[in-house]
Formats: structure tokens, C-alpha cells, sequence
């Protein structure tokens, strides 16, 4: 949850350049959390623990006790835990988790923007829940929007059949007439047995419980969405990708490729470039509808688009399997515009 969730989504509040409260209050949160975990992993990782602490509180002086193994314990504080935060950062997890897994179900890059989410309403309160983290399961999924539904019946159609192994140890000689009724199941019958994890048939003059284990669940996708349930929760992906969204897709993997190439050139993370790219009538128009996107990003002072790149600073750079260019990317001289 720290390292996989906190850690990553809060980079750009690590990283911007005011000193605000926000940001202030990243670091806090995140120095409270290592120093805690510090501490309480030390009598079973004695070694990496105390250096853990030392690194924290040589910058800080907070402690005075020399070593971690010579602080108390924390204690359990109530008035920090706030219980409907932590639901529904459980709720933007789990939607994000099952976006996630639809995309590579249709083998789509997360750097692909998408259209749209569908999420239909489970009960009170789970709209509200869900605008309060809709922002980061937005840039976590890289969809433009979630919109609710009510109704699924047009969106999320369950096909149900036995398990024969699990189910004719259960239920022997009425194996076929279990079958016939299972398969005959209904929509809302289906949704019981998925909630409740049990549904009673009456089979021959036998009162039979199923349970989930005895079915197999499937859902039918309709033709330009991908669905997925878990439990109550449902989740619809809108797969249809236009060419406004096909261009910012372009733009995103364009960046990726001018990051890792800044890494790789040691600039500094607040360090300006200049970047010329080489014309290619595949990614021109993305790069030019994208470009103050791709600036900001990238921190490109300008962008320029040459018919010749050569020299051995020019760099390939593949953007996707069918797009290839080239790049130079240099420090920017601000001082040389003064």
C-alpha cells in the first residue's frame, strides 16, 4: 500500500517545485510512515531497520534515542484512523485493479487513453464514495470520465452453467435434473447465488444449496466494451479508441521515450531541453495537437520537427511497433535568450 499506491500516486506532489502545504504534508506523511515501519520491523530485520532510522533522524534530529532498537513501540492512536478513507481507497483500488486487468485482457497500454468507465450504482452512499476518489482512478486507469448506471440488464448479460466435477459429488443421481434447472437460471437468480454465495433448488422433492464453487459465472461482453464483476462490484470498459484519443495515446508513449532518454543523459529533474524530431507523417499531427502536453511533461522548451537528423547525438526511438523516428534531445540554454 505505501510503496505500490502512496509512494506512486504522490510523486508529482514529491516532485513539484512550490514548497506548498501540500506537498509538505506528502513528505510528513510519508516520513510518519517510514519511520513507523522502521520500528516495527526491527526485532525481525535487526540490521536493515537501524539504518533505515539512522537515515531519517540524522536528517531530522526528532529522536534522541541512538538507535531504533532504543525507541518504544509505537502506540495505537484512534484519532488517526479515519475508516471511510480508507473504504474508499479501497474502492478506487479495487476499480483501478479491475480496469487494469480488462485492458490487458484486450492487450490496450495503459499509456492509451480511453473514454470511459461505466460503474453500476451498488447502494447508498457508493456514488459519493467514488467522486471522492474518482480523480486518482482516473489517472490511474488513464480513462477520461466515469459515468453511473442504475440499470445493467443492456450492459452485463451472466451465463451460468455447472461445474460437473464439484456438483455431481453433491447432489449423485439428480446430476442431470440440477443441471437443467441451473442452466435455466435467471438474471436476478444469478446475481443472488454471486452475492449471497449460495442459492437453494429444490430438486425432485430434494432441497439442494448450491454454492458458487458449484457453477461456472461467465459474462458476455458487448461488442466495444469489456465487463468485469467482483463481488457487488461491476465495471464496464469503453475499448473504442477514435483518433483524438489514438493521437494522445501517441503523445503519451512520445514522453515515456524522451524521459527515459533524459535519465539515460543524467539531465537533472528540473533541467529544461530542447528537443528536434525527425518528420514522420505517423506521429506529426499527434505531436503537434499534443504539444504543450508533451512540453510540460517533458520540460521542452522547444520542440522542432527537422527533415534531416544525423550526428551522433541523433537517437532511434521507437514509439510503437509500426512508429520509428529519431531524436535529439539537449539542455536548454536560457541564458543565451537573455
Amino acid at each position: 500500500h505505501l510503496s505500490n499506491w502512496y509512494v506512486r500516486l504522490s510523486r508529482r506532489r514529491f516532485w513539484k517545485g512550490d514548497y506548498s502545504d501540500d506537498k509538505i504534508a506528502a513528505y510528513q506523511t510519508l516520513y510518519t510512515c517510514l519511520e513507523t515501519v522502521a520500528i516495527l520491523m526491527s526485532p525481525i530485520a535487526p540490521f536493515y531497520s537501524d539504518h533505515l532510522y539512522h537515515d531519517l533522524n540524522s536528517i531530522t534530529g526528532k529522536r534522541k534515542a541512538q538507535s531504533v532498537h532504543l525507541v518504544d513501540f509505537p502506540l495505537y492512536n484512534e484519532k488517526l484512523v479515519d475508516k471511510s478513507l480508507e473504504e474508499r481507497m479501497e474502492l478506487a483500488q479495487k476499480i483501478s485493479s479491475m480496469v487494469l486487468s480488462l485492458r490487458k485482457k484486450v492487450n490496450i497500454r495503459v499509456r492509451q487513453p480511453l473514454n470511459k468507465i461505466l460503474l453500476p450504482v451498488t447502494g447508498d452512499g457508493f456514488r459519493d464514495n467514488v467522486e471522492l476518489v474518482k480523480n486518482l482512478i482516473l489517472a490511474e486507469v488513464n480513462v477520461k470520465n466515469i459515468e453511473y448506471i442504475t440499470d445493467t440488464s443492456d450492459l452485463l448479460v451472466k451465463k451460468i452453467k455447472p461445474n460437473f466435477r464439484i456438483l455431481g459429488k453433491k447432489v449423485g443421481a439428480l446430476m442431470k435434473d440440477a443441471a437443467t434447472f441451473i442452466e435455466g437460471m435467471n438474471q436476478s437468480d444469478i446475481q443472488r447465488l454471486e452475492q449471497d454465495k449460495k442459492f437453494e433448488i429444490n430438486i425432485a422433492g430434494q432441497l439442494v444449496t448450491l454454492t458458487d464453487e458449484d457453477v461456472e459465472i461467465s459474462s458476455e461482453d458487448i461488442p466495444g466494451w469489456q465487463v468485469t464483476n467482483e463481488g457487488k462490484l461491476t465495471v464496464a470498459l469503453d475499448i473504442t479508441i477514435n483518433e483524438d484519443l489514438r493521437e494522445e495515446g501517441i503523445a503519451r508513449e512520445f514522453i515515456n521515450r524522451i524521459q527515459n532518454l533524459r535519465k539515460e543523459k543524467g539531465f537533472e529533474v528540473t533541467d529544461k531541453i530542447d528537443l528536434k524530431v525527425l518528420e514522420h507523417a505517423s506521429i506529426r499531427s499527434s505531436l503537434i495537437n499534443n504539444k504543450e502536453y508533451i512540453c510540460a511533461e517533458t520540460l521542452a522548451a522547444n520542440l522542432d520537427f527537422v527533415d534531416r537528423l544525423d550526428g551522433e547525438d541523433a537517437v532511434n526511438v521507437e514509439v510503437d511497433e509500426q512508429i520509428h523516428t529519431r531524436i535529439i534531445i539537449t539542455k536548454h540554454d536560457s541564458v543565451g535568450l537573455n
